[in-house]
């Protein structure tokens, strides 16, 4: 299955398939299926929900969650032990749907193939099953037809065939079957051969089946899914990394509270054990799942409002981290409409949109006459070059159907790649013309006239020569050039056969004109804006490397440093070694088939960095999948792009992917803020306690301790997860592979305020035994572990205003912006006092009422947090200036 069929003539492919024109015999073609198998794509070994349930639970942080439930459990608080199952089984529940949704890739590589198929056996023509297609059969095509197998056009009569899923051709591509000489020719090149689930759009052929099934380049693409390994984001290496830090320390810090405490008779065995198992609860930020999860999701609903649908969550915090972006052409960064661009006409060229034809000019008329373009309730249907220049005309608010009415058609000569023209004979009640568009060249043939200012004069050689140069002109700038001309006639006859040489010779020629998919208006600002945030566009694309490099160029995506663009064919001569080494040095790659793409993520991927790969065709799946963030197109993509996609762009824009960058950057920085918050207020807690048992004082009762791990960790952690994205977020490098929630001072940070509410709240309890308000021990004693739990509670409520931000400053106009946030400060704080203001929770919660005075001391032990964190901030930003 290996032969370069293009290479060999139609009768060397039929001998070497051992077929002929008429088909195969019966007695073979059971031969060939019990070889071949049939003309299906298989599917990888699919694992069950439960499996996939179960593999949910090997994450170090959900098995240290789940002990700390049962943990929790048994020391007496059943409410916090619940709220981590269900937490768990959340996450493992949403993970085994994303899973799920995943695995949905081949199977609509397997829906796309056509039930059914036209084949010539024993010398008749019928319809099978594609599915029972085998190498030999002869296979009958027209417009409409999606091709059953990879096969070999024996014949082709005006053929073309839409490829843009398998090789990103922007336009159909004309078929023949003409023998090609070349060796490792793209698959958009090899124009005599017809691929697996591409669509027929004109003519009409046979091939013959050269492979079936996983044989196929569409079987092909199918194994590279199914072999492609999907790599953890960073955000899953961070939670990782956090869970074994977090293990460690919760192993050794408890185990040592329990040896210090029986060692120095703090306590019983039981009550030491208890209170060693509250302190590993509070060590645990058994709240941290759920954030990260809320914050994805609430970031995944701002995605969809700016027309990026996720449909794996750790995208959305990935996209944060991109380096590259590797963008298809057609679609993202153009518009996927072939548009009108150059005007030729009275030996003048000019920009399109600033030329007013009216419809009694020649040109206007051909444009719109010889044009085979239907209007239906979905716009215009037909070929795109086609609908481009009726398009022009309506864009031009000019009444395209009069000029249809007034010039009804007699008959037509339809395009033919040979000849490369395209005629049609129209009649007014004056007279009959015949009107005809194609290559300049071949057009140039057949004309002895030329129209310029209204009046028709002999072609002279000079005008040839300004013509053949302004094409070349136009050409250099990957414009798509038609030229146009007509002749009067008469006496057609709707009913006879009529040849190019009947009708095609003495034309007038009138102009030409110069059309592209042009770039999206808003492309050439985006690329800008992520050049400006330290990410790098790439273009990869499967058009032809003229229209590459002439949309690139006008993006500005192409470095002054760049070695220009290379091709497929090119990359097919580099080492896996030598594209490793050299892959910096280009920003456009063009005419590339699916493993050279695949080969491209992963050479940047080696350099250490994020890549995000953008597609929307068969062809593009196996990059979307090894990428770190696969991009799929959700007006064009193909099914299985974007069942290969971790995000799909509701409006194919290339600017939505860094509006989406922009979210995953807030949703990183929202999740770190986070977990510097719950990790230095569950630091503060734990250092509390073991220097409370260290020095000898009393100790917090278990139930104190899951109390504020509960309300003052929660709530505030998870309203930090939705704050507005700070300024010049964009204007900041990417974070890379490399990143860590504790990068940017975040580690630091979890220390020093870990160890300042500790400070502070040991220093309160200090201050209320050393300045009692009661004269017995007892109360004492009671007092100061009273106003040390209501500090350390209002601590972490002053410090979640601290963690609005890691380094600015809190004093600024949107302080309150966050109404989630004020709201959850108000109700931490209602549950806390609660505790000590309602008399019957007195006794639970082990607690006293306390004097207005202690109160004071209580409200200043708290502030004193947000004051001194802001000032170390000051100074902290005073240092990042200079």
């Amino acid at each position: 299955m290996t032969q370069n069929y293009y290479q060999l003539s139609s009768n060397k492919v039929l001998s070497a398939l051992n077929t002929t024109e008429q088909g195969l015999k019966s007695e073979e073609i059971q031969n060939r299926l019990t070889k071949y198998g049939h003309n299906v794509l298989t599917e990888q070994k699919q694992t069950t929900l439960l499996q996939k349930f179960i593999s949910q639970f090997k994450d170090l942080m959900i098995i240290i969650l789940m002990i700390a439930a049962v943990i929790a459990f048994f020391a007496g608080d059943a409410s916090d032990a619940v709220i981590i199952f269900l937490v768990v089984v959340l996450n493992a529940a949403f993970g085994v749907f994303q899973e799920a949704k995943a695995e949905n890739a081949i199977n609509a590589l397997r829906e796309m193939t056509t039930p059914s198929s036209r084949v010539r056996r024993n010398g008749q023509i019928q319809t099978i099953k594609s599915s029972d297609i085998v190498p030999g059969d002869i296979v009958l095509l027209e417009a409409g037809d999606i091709i059953p197998a990879d096969l070999r056009f024996i014949k082709a009569n005006s053929l073309k065939v839409e490829e843009a899923a398998l090789t990103g051709e922007s336009v159909p591509v004309d078929k023949n079957n003409v023998t090609l000489e070349a060796e490792k020719l793209p698959l958009g090149d090899r124009y005599n051969l017809g691929y697996m689930n591409t669509n027929v759009t004109y003519g009409t052929a046979e091939g013959v089946v050269t492979a079936t099934g996983m044989y196929t380049e569409v079987g092909h693409i199918a194994n590279m899914l199914n072999s492609v390994d999907k790599s953890i984001t960073p955000l899953q290496k961070s939670i990782i990394n956090l869970s074994k830090i977090l293990s460690v320390l919760v192993l050794v810090i408890a185990a040592l509270v329990f040896v210090i405490g029986i060692v120095a008779d703090r306590a019983s065995i039981l009550e030491m054990l208890l209170t060693s198992i509250s302190l590993a609860v509070a060590a645990i930020p058994e709240g941290l799942p759920a954030i990260v999860t809320i914050t994805l999701a609430l970031g995944t609903q701002a995605m969809a409002k700016r027309n990026a649908l996720i449909r794996k969550l750790p995208a959305v915090e990935t996209l944060g981290t991109t380096e590259i972006i590797a963008s298809d052409k057609t679609g993202t960064l153009t518009q996927n409409k072939m548009t009108v661009e150059k005007l030729y006409h009275d030996n003048q060229l000019q920009d399109a949109h600033t030329v007013d034809f009216k419809l009694s000019n020649r040109l206007a008329q051909i444009m719109i006459l010889a044009n085979d373009s239907q209007e239906s309730d979905r716009g215009l249907v037909g070929d795109p070059t086609e609908t481009a220049l009726i398009q022009y005309y309506l864009d031009h608010k000019q009444p395209v159907n009069d000029v249809t009415t007034d010039f009804p058609r007699v008959t037509s000569l339809p395009f033919d790649s040979d000849r490369k023209l395209m005629s049609v004979v129209v009649s007014n009640k004056e007279q009959q013309l015949i009107m005809t568009k194609g290559a300049v060249d071949e057009l140039l043939k057949r004309v002895t006239k030329i129209e310029e200012n209204g009046k028709i004069r002999p072609l002279t050689s000079k005008d040839s020569d300004q013509i053949l140069d302004t094409n070349r002109q136009l050409a250099q700038q990957a414009l798509r050039v038609l030229a146009f001309a007509y002749a009067p006639t008469q006496n057609i006859d709707a009913t006879a056969n009529y040849t190019s040489e009947d009708l095609e010779n003495n034309l007038i020629f009138v102009g030409m004109i110069g059309m592209i998919d042009p770039e999206r208006p808003e492309a050439k600002a985006a690329v800008a804006e992520a050049r400006r945030a330290g990410i790098r566009p790439i273009m990869i694309t499967g058009d032809h490397k003229d229209t590459a490099t002439a949309i690139a160029q006008r993006l500005q995506i192409i470095d002054e440093g760049d070695n220009g663009v290379i091709t497929g064919s090119e990359l097919d001569h580099l080492s896996t070694e030598q594209l490793d080494a050299t892959v910096e040095q280009y920003s456009v790659y063009a005419r590339v088939a699916p493993e050279h793409k695949v080969r491209i993520v992963k050479a940047w991927q080696k350099k250490g960095k994020i890549v995000a790969m953008t597609g929307d065709g068969v062809n593009d799946a196996p990059a979307l999948k090894t990428a770190d963030i696969g991009v799929g197109m959700g007006i064009t993509g193909t099914e299985v792009s974007k069942n290969a996609s971790d995000i799909v762009l509701a409006d194919d824009n290339f600017a939505t992917i860094i509006v989406a960058v922009k979210e995953g950057r807030k949703v990183f920085a929202n999740i770190q803020k986070a977990i510097q918050y719950l990790l230095s207020a569950n630091l503060g807690e734990v250092l509390t306690l073991f220097f409370m048992t260290m020095l000898g004082w009393d100790i917090f009762a278990p139930a104190q301790i899951l109390w504020i791990n509960l309300v003052t960790d929660t709530f505030p952690a998870i309203a930090l997860g939705i704050e507005k994205a700070e300024a010049n977020m964009m204007e900041n490098e990417p974070r890379g592979n490399k990143s860590s929630f504790f990068g940017d001072g975040v580690m630091s940070s979890i220390f020093y305020q870990g160890l300042l509410e500790g400070g502070l709240t040991l220093g309160v309890y200090q201050l209320a035994l050393t300045f009692p308000f009661h004269h017995s021990y007892e109360l004492i004693h009671a007092d100061a572990l009273t106003m040390a739990f209501a500090t350390l509670g209002l601590i972490q409520l002053f410090h979640a205003f601290n963690s609005k931000s890691i380094h600015g400053s809190i004093f600024r106009k949107d302080l309150f912006n966050n109404k989630m946030f004020n709201w959850s400060i108000l109700i931490s704080g209602v549950l806390l006092f609660a505790t000590i203001f309602v008399p019957a929770f007195n006794d639970t919660f082990k607690v006293t009422p306390l004097a207005p005075q202690q109160w004071l001391v209580v409200f200043i032990g708290g502030f004193l947090m947000l004051v001194i964190v802001e000032i170390i901030k000051f100074f902290q930003r005073m240092l990042i200036k200079n």
